[in-house]
């Protein structure tokens, strides 16, 4: 069961998404906030697999509210995915680097949003081969705070690799073909990769691997 906590400022958009989701039998909603302060607490109290978290919200903002669940060692378990109604904006890539697993557009249809749901809850990120493209073209290239990114001589070379091609936007599946191995070697090699370099999930991965310079724009183009 896929359990999710919902916040958000607007009750009929929790209400919207709580109907849909309460009509999946692996789906069940465990809590809703109106506010990020309130759905920090929530988490707290429900350990939700999937936090679905607006962005943009009175009290504490969805962005705050991220930072504050993927640093909190009891929500490791937690994935944030951030729902705004503008696309990738600014505030997206704030909400990435602070620790989302994704987002998603309110206007999506349903079910592109039960899959999208699905998906964050088995750790893959919520980001296609385009959004990776903007995510490169407007975010990686401003400078990264607080240093250089630390970790990556401790990855092999197949994990290494492993990391480019996530960060191209490549599934396991296509990952494993790219390097002729199984799929789930290949998920291994990503998933030691996240362990060795302290991310949380796979968006966290595509981040680093453009901020360390593992991956450069060119090499996507």
């Amino acid at each position: 069961m896929i359990r999710v906590l919902l916040v958000d400022d607007q009750p009929l958009i929790r209400s919207g998404f709580r109907a849909l989701l309460d009509l999946e039998d692996d789906i069940e909603v465990v809590a809703e906030a109106g506010d990020g302060e309130e759905g920090l607490a929530l988490a707290r109290r429900h350990l939700p697999d999937i936090a679905l978290v607006d962005i943009q919200m009175p009290v504490m903002d969805g962005i705050e509210t991220t930072r504050r669940i993927a640093a909190d060692p009891a929500l490791a378990g937690t994935h944030v995915v951030i729902l705004t109604n503008y696309g990738l904006d600014e505030y997206v890539f704030h909400a990435l680097r602070a620790g989302a697993a994704g987002f998603l557009v309110k206007d999506i249809v349903p079910e592109d949003f039960l899959h999208a749901v699905r998906v964050a809850a088995r750790g893959d990120a919520l980001l296609a081969p385009s959004i990776t493209r903007k995510l490169i073209d407007r975010y990686v290239t401003q400078p990264l705070p607080g240093g250089a990114v630390t970790g990556l001589d401790q990855l092999t070379q197949r994990e290494r690799e492993a990391v480019v091609l996530v960060a191209r936007g490549l599934s396991n599946d296509r990952i494993a073909d790219h390097m002729v191995i199984s799929p789930m070697t290949a998920k291994t090699h990503v998933n030691r990769a996240m362990a060795k370099l302290d991310v949380r999930d796979r968006a966290q991965l595509v981040v680093l691997a453009y901020e360390s310079g593992l991956v450069t724009p060119r090499e996507t183009a």
